[in-house]
Formats: C-alpha cells, structure tokens, sequence
C-alpha cells in the first residue's frame, strides 16, 4: 500500500468494508431478530458520519483544510437533521 494522497486520503482503507459487513451482518441478522432491521438500518447511515469523525479528528495536524471539509460536511448532516425536524 503506498502513501500517495488519493480521494479517501484521510480515511483508513479498512474502514468503509468494515463499516459495510457489519451493516450487512446485522441486516442479516435482522432477517431471524427483526428488532435488529432498525440498529442495522441505523448502522449503514452511521458510517459516513463515522467516517467523517475519523477524518475530522485524524487529520487535523496534517490537512486542516480536510479536517474543516469534514466538520463542515458534519454540520450540514446536523442542520439537515434539525431543518426536518421542524418541517
């Protein structure tokens, strides 16, 4: 694996497929466990916002204009979430 910065530069490159199986892992299990279809469901919308986290946090010695992307990509999930709420 080499250093070079590409798309997913601040992100791990286990992280997205880890994110993904246990999302799939628990939707599976949601098929026996139907109480797990919500936590499961819950999961997949969480990894990009995880995966943000990472970002925002991991990268802010290095890139802090990427750090500032993703904590402005954050505070517009926030607004989204609160905008609906009042809608």
């Amino acid at each position: 694996m080499t250093d070079s910065p590409t798309e997913v530069s601040g992100l791990p490159s286990w992280l997205y497929p880890a994110g993904f199986w246990v999302g799939v892992a628990l939707l599976g299990l949601a098929v026996l466990f139907p109480d797990l279809a919500a936590v499961g469901v819950a999961w997949i919308g969480a990894v990009p916002v995880l995966a943000a986290l990472w970002v925002a946090v991991a990268t802010w010695n290095k890139d802090r204009r990427l750090s500032v992307a993703a904590l402005l990509a954050l505070a517009g999930l926030v607004t989204v979430f609160f905008v609906k709420q009042l809608i």
